[in-house]
């Protein structure tokens, strides 16, 4: 059994860690949240110490160990973007190995400096690449590998997730803390395509405003016409009529890629792996950080060029609306 520090508790992500903790039969010992709305807690280890001051966290964990001889083996990070690089090194001075949410960091010259304290500390940074380890995709990449080795696929990435007007006030609105759109719910899209289809060519953004993104990405083995939202008035109408708020589509030579399936248990199946020293590390996640950190400053081209087709869709009248 691991022991287990927890950053950002009471984070929407945080039950997906707490689960992955719990099943793979280790312990939280100790967790940390400015916000102290972490009930959810009780389900998994109510016994776990807890703090809402990152000296007092910090602190506790260097008693642990001195006081009581408990190592914390693992921290696990679930706080916003622009704080993950922080708090890595944090748990990499304290002995610990991290196991960071993505986006990793928000810059790729922040992997380089990574990469320095792991070398240093003796520790690993491990990033939840949980789109990696889901079994549609696996199949995809297995398949890709053994076709042709110089076909080029044709590939358009929707993805549209509704949010209310709380997103602008959270961190999440603020550019400089989550990294965008295309960051905050695009990487890990961007992550699984170059891990499949190979390095960047090119990447040509045509829009990029408060509340969707669009561009081109030519990798080695692909042309990926891509768009992202979080404006409800962009879902389908057969997605609305359901009473669902997302919608998700990979369609790779005009065929449906069904992976809509299997999410559930992802950070698990990572939380296993890294367990067994086969996470993935800094150097893995550097690709889809160079690929969003140009994304975030590319002067958008407007509708030119091969664009998605949703790229044409009217802009709200949102507040908000105004192109970076």
């Amino acid at each position: 059994m691991k022991n287990f520090a927890l950053i950002g508790a009471a984070g929407y992500i945080a039950p997906r860690h707490l689960k992955a903790i719990k099943e793979t039969g280790n312990n939280l010992v100790a967790a940390l949240d400015k916000f102290d709305s972490v009930g959810i807690m009780d389900s998994y280890f109510p016994n776990a110490d807890f703090f809402v001051e990152f000296e007092r966290f910090d602190r506790h964990l260097e008693k642990l160990k001195y006081d009581k001889g408990v190592k914390v083996d693992y921290v696990s990070i679930c706080t916003p973007n622009y704080l993950h690089d922080a708090h890595i090194r944090m748990a990499l001075r304290r002995g610990a190995d991290a196991i960071c949410e993505k986006p990793l960091v928000l810059n790729p010259w922040n992997i380089d400096a990574l990469s320095n304290i792991e070398k240093e500390t003796g520790r690993k940074i491990n990033n939840i690449l949980q789109l990696r380890v889901h079994k549609s995709i696996i199949e995809l990449k297995e398949k890709i590998d053994n076709g042709p080795k110089d076909k080029i696929y044709d590939i358009d990435l929707t993805y549209l997730t509704s949010r209310g007007h709380w997103y602008y006030t959270s961190w999440k609105g603020d550019v400089t803390k989550s990294g965008g759109i295309a960051t905050n719910i695009g990487v890990h899209f961007y992550d699984m395509l170059s891990w499949i289809f190979g390095g960047v060519k090119k990447n040509v953004v045509h829009i990029n405003t408060h509340d969707r993104a669009a561009g081109y990405l030519e990798l080695e083995k692909a042309r990926v016409r891509w768009f992202l939202s979080i404006n409800y008035d962009v879902l389908p109408a057969e997605v609305k009529a359901k009473g669902k708020s997302t919608f998700r589509s990979i369609t790779i030579e005009g065929e449906e890629l069904e992976f809509s399936d299997g999410f559930t248990d992802l950070h698990t199946i990572s939380y296993e792996e890294i367990l067994k020293g086969n996470g993935y590390g800094v150097e893995a996640t550097r690709q889809s950080i160079e690929i969003v950190h140009d994304i975030r400053h590319a002067e958008p081209i407007g509708l030119q060029g091969d664009y998605h087709p949703l790229a044409k869709e009217k802009l709200s009248n949102h507040p908000f609306n105004s192109e970076k």
